[in-house]
């Protein structure tokens, strides 16, 4: 899809449906995180399964998992304001060296809030547990090492038990293609629609614009996330797009180009390498505090109101694809709102308006001035020839319709106006064309 130029497809995702689809895959996020912040047993892919699996297993809460969940959480939000605290003179240059230093202390401390909650917790963590003491959920055993770099699998060969009896059956390419069958369009657009509204939502966040003028390039992002999943195909790697729960992380934690990517993956292969004995102790409460605290600020409740401003019906995409989106798979929530999307633009092209005003010719001849406020397309045309015939038969008067805003015009718009052209010779009605441009 990048090879072939279609990132453009994301322009058919507007924003209210980016921001509803961003909202409840935070939400989904921070649901899927409220069972080991209470040391609970969940399960469910939408939101609905994930808090009806929740409630029925909420009264074997563990106090220590929630304890340390709901203190951790607390604890990042006020380490989140201390880069905003500044002591002495606003500006730098005016500061003190014990100023800048107690300045640049809080910053450092605020933007590595998550490690050092890791940190510490996994401290207490190993402490009860070397004491005898499991007040926590912990991450347990996680292997060691690197995986082996091979050809990934094109084929699923045939698997029998120890009587013969089938247990998997062989599945060749095509048959794993057919199995996909529309997904294999769906799931890279909703990968590249979860990696563009994060990067749209920190780059308006943070300003960023690249040398075309535009915060994201789609079509880049596609090639990116296609080639990185080739290389994860020769690792045994899940396919991975940008994650909204790690991106927030990230830019909790101060990350701001590109570069941080590179840096998350050499840390990941040193400790997968080196550290994976002491990721035995650090509580899973800690870890979800940590994304719930940084997924939270993923909630586009501020676009509500101005939606509300500038135009009512864009609430109506925005919220149906937050509702499709917790109620049905993530795949077939975004279908709902790109297609009401779509649905929008069919109607807004297929009911253009059409100015009347009645003027008089300076040789006291009355006329009818129509002008179309766009171009005419095939959707269009006939609502167009309609509505012209109708104010034409009430008036009576020679028609004059103003081709001002009309730049272009399909065959079918073509075949409708020389049919509208026939309708005013049949009740012998003038009818005029104005300010046309040619084709």
């Amino acid at each position: 899809m990048g090879l072939f130029g279609l990132g453009f497809l994301i322009d058919f995702v507007s924003g209210p449906v980016s921001s509803g689809f961003t909202s409840a895959v935070s939400l989904i996020i921070l649901s899927s995180q409220v069972k080991d912040l209470l040391g609970i047993v969940a399960k469910g892919n939408t939101f609905i399964e994930q808090w009806s699996s929740i409630i029925d297993d909420i009264h074997n809460t563990q106090v220590g998992d929630a304890l340390m969940g709901f203190i951790c959480i607390v604890v990042l939000l006020l380490m989140r304001l201390l880069p905003r605290i500044k002591v002495g003179p606003p500006d730098a240059c005016d500061q003190s060296v014990v100023q800048r230093i107690i300045n640049k202390s809080l910053w450092l401390v605020g933007t590595a809030r998550n490690a050092i909650i890791v940190v510490v917790c996994g401290g207490i963590g190993a402490a009860f547990y070397e004491n005898g003491k499991q007040p926590f959920r912990m991450i347990g055993d996680v292997p060691s090492g690197l995986p082996s770099v091979q050809a990934p699998p094109f084929s699923v060969p045939e698997i029998k038990d120890a009587n013969g009896t089938i247990i998997q059956e062989y599945e060749s390419f095509g048959d794993m293609l057919q199995g996909l069958g529309s997904m294999l369009i769906v799931i890279p657009l909703i990968a590249l629609l979860e990696n563009i509204a994060i990067c749209k939502a920190f780059a308006n966040q943070h300003n960023f614009i690249l040398a075309d003028g535009k915060p994201v390039d789609a079509t880049q992002e596609l090639i990116a996330i296609g080639v990185s999943n080739i290389a994860n195909s020769f690792v045994q790697g899940y396919p991975g797009t940008g994650a909204l729960s790690r991106g927030a992380v990230n830019n909790a934690s101060g990350v701001r180009t590109p570069f941080g990517g590179l840096y998350t993956g050499l840390l990941v292969i040193l400790a997968l390498l080196f550290f994976t004995p002491y990721f035995f102790y650090i509580p899973r409460a800690a870890l979800a505090a940590i994304i719930i605290a940084a997924v939270i600020f993923m909630i586009e409740v501020r676009v509500v109101k101005p939606m509300w401003r500038s135009k009512k019906t864009d609430l109506i995409p925005g919220i149906a694809t937050f509702i499709a989106c917790l109620a049905l798979p993530l795949e077939y929530g975004i279908l709902v709102g790109i297609g009401l999307n779509i649905l929008f633009i069919l109607y807004h092209a297929a009911r253009p308006k059409i100015h009347m005003d009645q003027a008089v010719t300076p040789c006291g001849v009355k006329y009818l001035m129509l002008t179309p406020d766009r171009c005419l397309i095939f959707p269009s045309v006939d609502y167009v020839r309609n509505l012209i015939n109708k104010h034409g038969l009430k008036s009576q008067i020679p028609v004059v319709i103003d081709c001002t805003h009309i730049y272009g015009a399909d065959f079918t718009a073509a075949q409708v106006i020389d049919t509208l052209i026939k309708d005013f010779k049949s009740r012998n009605q003038l009818l005029l064309f104005l300010n046309l441009k040619p084709s």
